[in-house]
């Protein structure tokens, strides 16, 4: 793969020695507020930021998922799983790799607003990208100021409602019976912004058994009451339904990779969500100095069908031999999540010694109540059905930070520093109590205080050089407590994984037309979170040894004349662990030698596009390409990895405005050589079923119209 790397490098450079872009208008210096809290160039921030915008978004992409916008940005890998059941697979730097569903060691957020729980248990499926306008990604030791589970930042902004009012509609379809409509309208009217947008998106599949439905409506409305201060107010809906897939084994995924585990269907594996969230935000500057406060409040209630085996939940007896049977969960999840937070934080500006100090203080408070229940997986001997209950529990997250972090901006320096203080509690109240199933109530918090420290030098006023330096903290989930105590009971034992980060970038504009980002980093990490044992649909995990990464993440953005843009991206990751521990891999105890690799990781990815605009006649036309290591799928690296792949995509559009009538329409087809490649893996599946599979050669088309009255 290293071979193939290169080669595929050393094809490309001369063609993308052109530039590196999304469009003819591309911003070399975007602004961004992640990492330093206020509206910041990145070009002289001292972390390795990037920001999607609007453009890079919609490139010919249905907006779905944000694994779309993100397939370009170094050091963040974000794989579709074709299952709609378990969201998207998102790891920075390897953290989060290890995540059997949804997001985990990555902090979300949308409009300044957390799409993580308190628990740092994030979903991305709830961004609305219809309305985006920009994504920000962080990864580095900058992201540790965001606290417990920032591994990296992905923060989403949606546009604000200005100007004459306007509507638009867009209707996308594809390959395996994909389809989605979108309904939107924007303007301002007495003062007050207004964005409203509605979709729905469904899918047979590309595997068996992988259908979905998706309903996703927003709405945001901005007002300044005056002209030091703004108020922001948003909400949206998610409504999901899915059919769960499962991982498949090595076997099954050689000889076909679309079918599925024959549990899948005679448990009919599938998952319901209803998400629905508020929030509002208000903002007043005196002078220099400003204070911004938000609260937010919402509900997720989830339904879960597992293929756990009907053997492993039977009560047959009261012997103590099946005691482990008397204290299973069943195999259907059903909780009712009410969660809530409030923020405020402080921002001042002063001249000192020559300079600009900035300072920020903030607090913020986050909780979530879950009623929990759990029930058998069948009736009888009828499957997929929710029968006898066998969970009944509240389960409560909270937690409480404080943070200050200031940057001084000199003539040629920048230093930044940060402080937080991080807790976070967990407290169970167990109400099923029965013969064999005991009492697991119980609490246990964590608790740490991270710094960071940056700075960052104009080398010449292209070029700045920068370096950072921050400890990072990463509590255990609440998933990831729930069995992995004695006799698969909630665990009050497990440790919080700490991490120390290097890093030291360069960032550089080459004349007018090209940008440069590269950064090389380091993350050593204590009592690292990992798979213990997985097996009757319980997984249980452990605090493992210590573990290193070390990588280098490089980007090259250019616009040139005649129209042509590019983009490459590149990461290369070294993640291991550095001291020896013993896991369980199919039932069986296997060691894990220092040195192994962390699963779930590619070392090398590399991404590359070329694009080309007409700008007279609106038409666009752009080949991308993804080359990615393999991945291995266990602690032990002892089972059949997933292998490297490399694919190329092919996408074109045209633009087109009559009046007041914008139309837009394009088409696009992925893995256009029809590789047969694993898109993503089950960390540590117990039953062997790592493997997700990827679809072949698919098609999307798709149109858009836009009126301005």
């Amino acid at each position: 793969m290293k071979h193939r790397l290169s080669c595929i490098a050393a094809a490309l450079a001369p063609i993308f020695s052109l530039g590196t872009a999304w469009a003819a208008d591309v911003t070399l210096d975007p602004v961004a507020v992640t990492g330093s809290r206020i509206e910041h160039n990145t070009f002289d921030l001292s972390a390795a930021v990037d920001v999607v915008d609007a453009a890079r978004i919609g490139a010919d992409q249905p907006k779905v998922n944000v694994s779309e916008a993100l397939a370009g940005v170094p050091g963040i890998s974000v794989q579709n799983r074709q299952n709609y059941a378990q969201d998207l697979q998102i790891s920075s730097r390897g953290f989060g790799a290890r995540s059997a569903f949804g997001v985990r060691g990555i902090r979300l957020m949308a409009d300044g607003i957390p799409a993580s729980m308190p628990d740092g248990q994030g979903q991305a499926a709830t961004f609305n990208l219809d309305r985006a306008e920009r994504i920000e990604v962080m990864r580095g030791p900058m992201s540790s100021i965001y606290g417990n589970h920032a591994g990296g930042v992905i923060q989403m902004f949606t546009a604000d409602g200005k100007g004459a009012p306007s509507i638009e509609g867009g209707l996308v379809t594809g390959s395996y019976g994909m389809w989605k409509a979108d309904l939107s309208a924007q303007g301002e009217a007495a003062g007050m912004g207004y964005v409203l947008d509605t979709s729905r998106f469904a899918t047979d599949g590309y595997r068996d058994h992988s259908s979905a439905q998706r309903d996703q409506s927003s709405a945001k409305l901005t007002f300044a009451p005056d002209a030091d201060s703004r108020l922001m107010l948003v909400a949206n809906a998610f409504t999901q339904t899915a059919d769960d897939p499962l991982g498949a084994s090595w076997s099954r995924f050689s000889s076909n990779p679309r079918s599925v585990d024959p549990v899948a269907e005679q448990y009919n594996t599938r998952k319901s969500i209803d998400h629905m969230q508020g929030g509002v935000s208000y903002e007043r500057r005196f002078g220099d100095q400003s204070v911004q406060v938000s609260a937010y409040a919402g509900q997720r209630t989830v339904i879960q069908y597992q293929s756990i085996p009907r053997s492993v939940q039977l009560i047959t007896g009261a012997t103590p031999a099946n005691s482990a049977i008397r204290r299973h969960s069943g195999g259907v999840i059903d909780f009712d999540r009410d969660f809530s937070g409030v923020s405020g934080r402080w921002t001042g500006k002063y001249d000192l010694a020559g300079g600009k100090l900035t300072t920020t203080v903030g607090v913020e408070y986050e909780q979530s109540v879950d009623q929990r229940r759990g029930y058998e997986n069948y009736i009888g001997t009828t499957l997929g059905l929710a029968g006898t209950l066998r969970r009944k529990e509240e389960d409560r997250v909270a937690s409480f930070d404080q943070y200050a972090q200031a940057e001084w901006q000199g003539e040629r320096w920048n230093f930044t520093g940060g402080l937080r203080h991080s807790r976070v509690a967990f407290k169970v109240k167990d109400s099923y109590i029965t013969t064999g199933n005991g009492d697991d109530s119980g609490s246990v918090s964590y608790e740490k205080t991270t710094p960071m420290l940056a700075a960052l030098y104009r080398l010449t006023p292209t070029v700045n050089l920068y370096a950072s330096a921050s400890r990072g903290f990463e509590a255990p989930t609440m998933n990831e407590l729930f069995y992995s105590g004695p006799n698969s009971s909630f665990s009050f034992d497990l440790k919080a994984a700490t991490s120390t980060h290097f890093e030291t970038g360069l960032k550089a504009l080459v004349g007018d037309d090209s940008r440069v980002d590269v950064a090389l980093f380091q993350i050593r990490t204590s009592d690292e979170l990992v798979v213990a044992s997985s097996s009757g649909g319980r997984t249980s995990y452990r605090n493992a040894g210590q573990t290193l990464r070390r990588g280098i993440e490089a980007a090259v953005d250019s616009r040139w004349g005649l129209g042509f843009t590019s983009r490459l991206a590149y990461t290369l990751l070294d993640a291991r662990y550095d001291e020896a521990f013993t896991t369980t891999v199919l039932g069986a105890a296997t060691p894990v030698n220092a040195g192994s690799r962390l699963p779930g990781v590619a070392a090398q990815t590399l991404f590359g596009e070329l694009a080309w605009r007409h700008a007279p006649s609106g038409f666009h036309i752009a080949a991308e390409g993804i080359a990615r290591s393999k991945v291995y799928v266990e602690d032990s690296n002892s089972q059949q990895a997933a292998p490297a792949y490399t694919i190329a995509n092919l996408r074109m559009g045209v633009d087109q405005q009559v009046g007041p009538l914008k139309m837009r329409a394009f088409a696009r087809l992925d893995n256009i050589f029809d590789r047969q490649y694993v898109g993503s893996v089950v960390v540590g599946d117990g039953n062997g079923r790592f493997y997700e599979s990827a679809p072949g050669r698919n098609w999307l088309l798709g149109v858009n119209a836009k009126y301005a009255f």
